[in-house]
C-alpha cells in the first residue's frame, strides 16, 4: 500500500469526522473535537487492522477495540456505521439490522436510541465494554488481555493456539492516562509482559479546564518504559503509515505491552476551535462546523452525508477481509474439534455462559460445631471445589491471599511465564483488579478478586460497571466487621455493606455460617446478569445443626426462618456473624418463657426478588417488634424493621482491641439484644 493516504481514505476518514460534528451540533451535547483527531487511528484500525468481521461481532476469535476515552464515543458510532457492524439480539443472536444506523446517529444522545452519551456494552453491537469513567476501559483492556493469553494456554493445542489468542486495542486518552487506575492496569501489564496488549495515547495535550500543562508534567513514555512497556511514537495522527508502522512494531513485540503516543490536534480542521479546550466537551457551533467542512473540502451545507465510495471502502476492506478471516477461524475450529473434542466442549460451554453439568455435585457439607470456622475459611474450601468442575473459574487477590483464602490448591500462578495457572496475583491494586476481572468476565472467563472489605471502596467504580454491564464478576470480601479486631478503625469496615447494597443490580451475600456459604455459591455460580459480592468473616462463627435448625439451601431466597417459636414476640434479624448473637439471645429468652424468631438474613437482593407471601411469611407484618443486628450502619435497615424496630449496630467508626472487646465496648452483644426484647415485652 501506498504510504500516501488516498483521496478515498482521506474522504472516509472525513466523513468521520463530519458525522461526529453534526452529531454533536444536533444533539446540542457532546465531544467533537477527539473524534475529528482520532479518524485516522479508527480508520486504520478498523478498515486495515482488526481481525473482526462486522457480520459476526460477538465472533469469540476477534480483535477487541475499546474506546477507553468514552466521551469520544462518535468516533466510534460512526465508524460502526461504516463498517457495517450487525447489532445482536440480547441471546447473541446476530439480526439483519446494523446496529448504528444513520438514523441512530442523527439521534445521537436521545433517549432510546443506540448511541447514547458514552458508550454502553448492551445497547450496541461492537461496543465491547461500558466506558465513560476514565481509565476503566485500560483496566478492562488488561483483563482482556489476560483472558485472551489463558484461553490459549488452556485450550490451544500446537498450531491451534491461535484460535483463541486475540489482540486488544485501546485509545485513550490524556484523562486516561492521569487515572490511577490506569497507572495500575499498565504496571499489571508490565509485568505480565502481556505483548497482545496495545494501547494508543491520544497526546492532544487539551483537558475540559485547558491545557493538559495545568496540572500535568509528567514524561508518559519514560513511566511507561519503567513500568516494562514497549513504546513507539507518532508525530502526526493524520500520517496513516505511521499508524500502520506503530502497529507493525506493536505485531512484532513478543515480550511487553505496547504504548503508541499518538500526537493530534484535538477539533483537527477546526478554524478557531482545534487545539482548544473548546472544542473538548461542547458543540462547536455551525459557523465552526462550516469551517471545519471546508478545511476538509466538504460541502458546508451537507449534514449527516456518507459517500457511496466510502461504504464500499469499508465493505471491501473490514467486511470483506473480516469474512475471509471468521471463514479461516471456522475452519480452523472444526479441525480443532475434531481431533480435541473434550476440550472444544469446555470452551463452547465457557462460551454461553453456562456452567458444566454437575459443576454443584460434590459442594461440601460441614459438621456442627460451637467453634466453626470462619465464613472466609469455608469459602476457601467451597472456591476449591467449584474450581475443580469449572475450569474457567480464575482469580486471585490483591496480596491477599492467605488471608482472603483465595488460591486454588494444586494450581499454579498466571505469570509472564505461564499463563496456564489460575492463580492470579493482582498486587496492592484492587482498582486494577476489578477492571481486570471486567474484562475477563467480558471474554467468558469466571472472575474473581479477593481483598479486606474495606478496600471495597478502591475498587467501587469496577464494581458499579460490573453492575451496569451485567458481568458476572465475584468479589471475595474478608474481614467484614470490627471482628477483624487490633487492626482498627482503619481497616474495619462500617459503612460498606450499605454503600455496597446501594449499588443497582450488585447482590451482596452475608452468609452465617459454613453450609450457608456453600449454599451462597450454588445461587452466586450460575448468576450470569451481574456481579456478587460474598462477605466473609475474619473470626471464627459456629456451624449449626441443621436437624435442628432450617436448611441451609434456604439461603437461596435472601432471608429464612432459622429458629422459631409458637407466636414469637419478636423477631431477631441478623446477617454473618451476628447471626449466633440472635441464636444466644433465642436461647436466653426461651429459656425465660419469651418465645421470639430468628431469621438469618444473608441477601438482602435475594429476598427482595421473593414474592411477598413468603416474605410475609418470614418476616410476619404482625410481628411489630423487630431487632436488626449488624455490625456496621444501620442505613437501609428501615425497610425491615419498620417504625417500631430497633437497630443494634454500628454509628462510629469502630476501635483497635481485640473482637470480642470491640463488639463489646459498642454494644453488639447477646445481653443488649436481650434487653431490646424485653423493652417491649
Amino acid at each position: 500500500m501506498s504510504t500516501a493516504t488516498t483521496d478515498l481514505q482521506q474522504l472516509a476518514i472525513n466523513t468521520i469526522r463530519t458525522l461526529s460534528m453534526d452529531a454533536v451540533q444536533q444533539a446540542n451535547s457532546g465531544h467533537p473535537g477527539t473524534p475529528m483527531a482520532l479518524a485516522p487511528a479508527a480508520y486504520v484500525l478498523w478498515n486495515e487492522i482488526l481481525r473482526y468481521d462486522p457480520a459476526q461481532p460477538l465472533w469469540p476469535g476477534r480483535d477487541r477495540f475499546i474506546l477507553s476515552c468514552g466521551h469520544a464515543s462518535m468516533l466510534l458510532y460512526a465508524t460502526l456505521h461504516l463498517a457495517g457492524v450487525k447489532q445482536c439480539d440480547g441471546q447473541g443472536n446476530v439480526t439483519s439490522e446494523d446496529a448504528v444506523t444513520l438514523d441512530q446517529i442523527k439521534n445521537f444522545r436521545q433517549l432510546g436510541s443506540r448511541t447514547p452519551g458514552h458508550p454502553e456494552y448492551h445497547d450496541t453491537t461492537g461496543v465491547e465494554t461500558t466506558t465513560g469513567p476514565l481509565g476503566q476501559g485500560l483496566g478492562n483492556s488488561v483483563g482482556m488481555a489476560m483472558a485472551s493469553r489463558w484461553q490459549a494456554a488452556h485450550f490451544g493445542q500446537g498450531d491451534f493456539r491461535e484460535l483463541f489468542d486475540f489482540n486488544v486495542y485501546a485509545l485513550c486518552s490524556d484523562g486516561d492516562i492521569m487515572e490511577g487506575v490506569a497507572c495500575e492496569a499498565a504496571s499489571l501489564a508490565g509485568h505480565l509482559k502481556l505483548s497482545n496488549l496495545c494501547w494508543i495515547y491520544d497526546d492532544n495535550k487539551i483537558t475540559i479546564e485547558g491545557s493538559t500543562s495545568l496540572a500535568f508534567s509528567e514524561d508518559v513514555e519514560k513511566r511507561f518504559r519503567g513500568l516494562g512497556w514497549h513504546v513507539a511514537d507518532i508525530d502526526d495522527a493524520n500520517d496513516l503509515q505511521a499508524i500502520r508502522d506503530a502497529i507493525s512494531k506493536f505485531h512484532a513485540c513478543q515480550d511487553a505491552p505496547t504504548l503508541i503516543v499518538l500526537r493530534s490536534h484535538i477539533g483537527f480542521g477546526a478554524p478557531n476551535k482545534q487545539d482548544t479546550a473548546a472544542a473538548h466537551g461542547s458543540p462547536l457551533g455551525e459557523d465552526e462546523i462550516h469551517g471545519a467542512k471546508q478545511n476538509y473540502g466538504w460541502d458546508p451545507d451537507a449534514q449527516f452525508h456518507v459517500p457511496e465510495d466510502v461504504l464500499a471502502d469499508f465493505r471491501t476492506g473490514i467486511g470483506a477481509r473480516g469474512a475471509e478471516l471468521y471463514a479461516a477461524w471456522q475452519e480452523g475450529f472444526a479441525a480443532y474439534r475434531s481431533q480435541h473434542p473434550q476440550l472444544a466442549t469446555a470452551w463452547e460451554t465457557m462460551q454461553t455462559g453456562e456452567l458444566p453439568s454437575g459443576w454443584d455435585g460434590q459442594l461440601p457439607a460441614f459438621e456442627t460445631t460451637v467453634k466453626g470456622p470462619a465464613t472466609r475459611a469455608s469459602s476457601g474450601k467451597v472456591l476449591n471445589t467449584v474450581s475443580d468442575t469449572v475450569p474457567w473459574l480464575i482469580g486471585g487477590s490483591a496480596d491477599l491471599a492467605g488471608s482472603n483464602n483465595t488460591l486454588i490448591d494444586g494450581e499454579t500462578d498466571f505469570d509472564a511465564g505461564n499463563y496456564l495457572g489460575r492463580n492470579l496475583h493482582f498486587g496492592i491494586r484492587e482498582h486494577a483488579m476489578g477492571a481486570a476481572q471486567n474484562g475477563m468476565a467480558l471474554c467468558k472467563l469466571r472472575p474473581y478478586g479477593g481483598t479486606f472489605l474495606v478496600f471495597s471502596d478502591y475498587m467501587r467504580p469496577s464494581i458499579r460497571l460490573a453492575s451496569l454491564m451485567k458481568q458476572p464478576a465475584l468479589y471475595v470480601f474478608t474481614h467484614d466487621s470490627i471482628g477483624l479486631g487490633e487492626d482498627g478503625p482503619t481497616h474495619q469496615p462500617v459503612e460498606h455493606l450499605a454503600a455496597l447494597r446501594a449499588i443497582p443490580n450488585l447482590h451482596v451475600v452475608r452468609p452465617a455460617d459454613a453450609n450457608e456459604v456453600a449454599a451462597a455459591y450454588r445461587k452466586i455460580m450460575p448468576r450470569t446478569d451481574g456481579p456478587s459480592a460474598l462477605i466473609l468473616t475474619r473470626q471464627s462463627v459456629p456451624t449449626y445443626d441443621r436437624t435442628k435448625y432450617a436448611a441451609a439451601e434456604n439461603v437461596a431466597k435472601g432471608a429464612y426462618v432459622l429458629a422459631d417459636a409458637e407466636n414469637p414476640r419478636a423477631i431477631l434479624i441478623g446477617s454473618g456473624s451476628e447471626v449466633a448473637l440472635c441464636m444466644e439471645a433465642y436461647e436466653s429468652l426461651q429459656a425465660e418463657g419469651i418465645g421470639v424468631r430468628v431469621v438469618s438474613m444473608p441477601c438482602w437482593e435475594w429476598f427482595a426478588a421473593e414474592p411477598e407471601t413468603y416474605r410475609n411469611q418470614v418476616l410476619p407484618p404482625s410481628v411489630t417488634h423487630r431487632v436488626g443486628v449488624e455490625a456496621a450502619t444501620g442505613l437501609g435497615w428501615e425497610r425491615f424493621l419498620g417504625s417500631n424496630g430497633t437497630f443494634i449496630g454500628m454509628s462510629e467508626f469502630g476501635i483497635s482491641a481485640p473482637f470480642q472487646q470491640a463488639y463489646k465496648h459498642f454494644g453488639i452483644t447477646v445481653e443488649r439484644i436481650v434487653a431490646a426484647v424485653k423493652e417491649r415485652n
